[in-house]
């Protein structure tokens, strides 16, 4: 069976008749072995595609083996220096990147039974049902093209309506496609939010991530925008890639069948390298996605720093330093992005002209294979609107096949931005395991890399659970690493109240933190009760945002009230205690809801910390300066309550007049040393008058000594 070209009969290189047939017994020879040269052409794609893949398996390995390496050598103590904090993590679409992908796939389709994955297999029906469509209007506009040459109006009119009705499907079947990927990019969404916060507020995470890690600098961004960003890449993704793949495997083996294997391969052969060579200049936009979203962050988190700092910033006139600051941080954002912009001009420019144009004129030369060469099993003659219909069922299938493949290219970049929101979300999860797992990063300050200090930092104790308050030799650290006691030992029994003073820096905040569990213990022994027999008060208390009962009942909810048999009535009882009764007075009563800490002054907000400490009724209280805006009678009513109420207290302060409210004493004197002794109260107050008396003496004796040298001087000229 002889290939007959109309187009070989009129070229100049087939005009010798030797030539010509050496064409035809090339072309007999290749179709009596057409069968078998096809089947060695695709095992050989087959064979060279496990090979790429088997090389790209292996440099993976090779990467990890690599990265493994690295994490072995010795830790400086300085995470700027590993890469921790200062470094940024290469964006790529590597192992690392689809071992990632894979976990975060895990959090968000968590089962076959899971709504998502009902989810999934509804959107991939109506995949296939798009594509069957597709093909099925195709066919249908080639014959409209027929009928409409061969001038058959009755056909053409009947084939007008059948393709209208077959609109109705196809419309609705759209529909559901956009339908579904919403609804899947809002459960993933929904599914990684709560996965995330379940990590975050657990085991005092979100204070961790912040003060004891450095890793993360804007935990807000990445579980807001991130993760929201994210879940509608993965959404996006899965439909820009498996209808464009199913799409490209229906009509490729259609187009086949009609134009021949041969053209088909050789076409997909130029469109591959063609798009080689488009992956090879395709600048890396997971990065550069990645690095924009850091700077967002960095950029938000500049205003909310302001926003927090607004008074002193204020108060010092610094406007004009902070507003140097939040542009400094704008055109740095800005810089960036008209960087992208710039790729994304040259990228976009040379990627249409490849897709649209130059794949174009590759699938006209496609198209026109069965106008001009009769292929095998073709009809012998065909009719002006036979060779129409064929070319315009063709050339729909190709443009449907282009079109598939353009996205496929397409999605390329798409998922390196994926890659960009996977390595932020992926690292915040990875990070707030190592924190579960004691593993902090943070830069430090100089005195920690001494190695004394090192050794301190490097070293855990030992935390157990008592029916009292004991430190034995427990190392007080700040939180940039300065070692601030090396070894402090104490102990608070019940009804045995501490007082606790000394200069600022000297670690009583980091005391008060390692009894929360909010700091790591570097050494020795603690014993302390669970977390819930201790409540602590700051000078300045925190006012969540509900209603006003929520304010006296904090962290409990409503519900969690009326189970230990607490009524407002007891509620009320405790704000008459502190003399804040009044505040009940609103129109909404114990459930009116306002911003409280903007409502309530200073005074009044540490009498509500004061009212919650009695409603919980803890077994030991830390009491940090939270007295300090409160008249004396009521900071007298407060402690003499906490104590009736059998509450231990643990209180820092410098006013005097709580002396008398403490058995024992814990001062610090900011040079790494302490006293824990008992303390006497009536006894100190006499040493520290009798102390401030000298203390005037003393400074007036520069002034009495040049007294007595002016009346010596007197003395002398008489």
């Amino acid at each position: 069976m002889a290939a007959q070209s109309k187009l070989a009969a009129r070229s100049p290189l087939t005009s010798d008749p030797s030539i010509r047939r050496v064409v035809s017994q090339l072309s007999a020879l290749y179709l009596r072995h057409r069968t078998n040269i096809s089947r060695t052409v695709y095992l050989t794609l087959f064979i060279t595609l496990i090979g790429r893949i088997r090389n790209a398996i292996n440099e993976q390995k090779a990467s990890a083996r690599r990265q493994q390496a690295a994490r072995r050598q010795p830790a400086t103590g300085d995470a700027s220096k590993d890469g921790g904090v200062g470094g940024r993590k290469k964006v790529e679409l590597n192992r690392e990147f689809f071992k990632s992908l894979l976990r975060l796939l895990k959090i968000v389709v968590p089962g076959w039974r899971s709504k998502e994955m009902r989810l999934l297999i509804s959107h991939s029906v109506f995949l296939v049902v798009r594509t069957l469509l597709s093909l099925y209007v195709a066919e249908l506009d080639g014959r409209l093209v027929s009928n409409l040459v061969r001038g058959r109006g009755r056909d053409f009119l009947l084939g007008l309506l059948w393709w209208m009705a077959v609109a109705v499907p196809a419309t609705f079947t759209n529909s559901m496609l956009s339908y579904h990927q919403c609804k899947l990019a809002l459960q993933y969404r929904t599914r990684l939010t709560n996965h995330i916060h379940q990590e975050y507020l657990s085991n005092m995470t979100f204070y961790s991530l912040s003060a004891l890690d450095d890793r993360i600098k804007n935990a807000d961004q990445l579980i807001t925008v991130d993760v929201s960003k994210f879940s509608n890449s993965l959404a996006e993704l899965y439909s820009n890639l498996a209808k464009p793949i199913l799409d490209m495997v229906i009509y490729n083996y259609s187009l086949s069948r009609s134009v021949g294997g041969e053209g088909l391969f050789f076409m997909s052969l130029l469109v591959q390298v063609s798009a080689n060579v488009m992956r090879a200049l395709t600048p890396p936009f997971g990065r550069y996605v990645a690095d924009e979203a850091r700077l967002e962050g960095e950029f938000r988190f500049q205003h909310s720093r302001l926003i927090d700092s607004s008074e002193e910033v204020a108060l010092y006139g610094g406007h004009e330093a902070e507003k140097d600051t939040l542009d400094k941080g704008y055109f740095t954002l800005i810089k960036h992005v008209n960087h992208i912009l710039r790729k994304r001009f040259y990228h976009g420019f040379m990627e249409d002209f490849v897709i649209k144009y130059f794949w174009g004129a590759l699938g006209l030369i496609l198209c026109s294979v069965p106008v001009f060469v009769r292929l095998p099993g073709a009809p012998v003659s065909q009719s002006m609107g036979d060779r129409t219909e064929s070319f315009v069922t063709n050339r729909r299938m190709l443009l449907s096949s282009s079109d598939a493949f353009g996205r496929v290219m397409f999605s390329y970049k798409e998922i390196t931005e994926l890659a960009g929101y996977t390595s932020r979300v992926a690292t915040l999860l990875d990070v707030m395991d190592d924190i579960r797992a004691g593993r902090f990063e943070k830069k430090l300050v100089s005195s920690a890399g001494t190695a004394e200090n090192a050794a301190v930092l490097e070293g855990r104790g030992e935390v157990v659970e008592g029916e009292d308050i004991e430190f034995d030799e427990v190392p007080v650290v700040s939180p940039n690493g300065d070692v601030l006691v090396r070894k402090l030992s104490f102990s608070v029994r019940p009804g045995e109240h501490l007082l606790i003073v000394g200069p600022n820096g000297c670690g009583k905040s980091s005391l008060f933190r390692i009894l929360g569990g909010l700091w790591p213990v570097y050494g020795g022994r603690v014993r302390k009760p669970p977390a819930t027999d201790i409540f602590y008060i700051p000078q300045r208390p925190y006012l969540s945002r509900g209603s006003l009962r929520q304010q006296i009942i904090y962290p409990d909810s409503e519900r969690e009230m009326r189970a230990r048999g607490v009524t407002d009535a007891d509620l009320l009882g405790i704000l008459k205690t502190v003399e804040i009764e009044g505040v009940v007075d609103r129109p909404a009563g114990w459930d009116a809801e306002a911003e409280w800490r903007d409502v309530l002054s200073g005074g009044l907000q540490q009498r509500v910390a004061m009212a919650r400490l009695f409603y919980h009724a803890p077994r030991y209280a830390i009491l940090d300066e939270c007295t300090s805006s409160v008249t004396l009678e009521i900071e007298r009513v407060m402690y003499e309550t906490a104590k009736a109420l059998g509450i231990t207290l643990m209180t820092v302060s410098h006013r005097r007049s709580l002396w008398k409210y403490h058995e024992n004493i814990l001062q610090f004197d900011g040079q790494g040393h302490y006293i824990f002794t008992k303390l006497d109260a009536e006894r100190r107050l006499q040493l520290e008058d009798e102390k401030e008396e000298l203390d005037l003496q003393l400074r007036a004796v520069p002034e009495l000594e040049r007294r007595i040298a002016e009346l010596a001087a007197v003395q002398e000229a008489r």
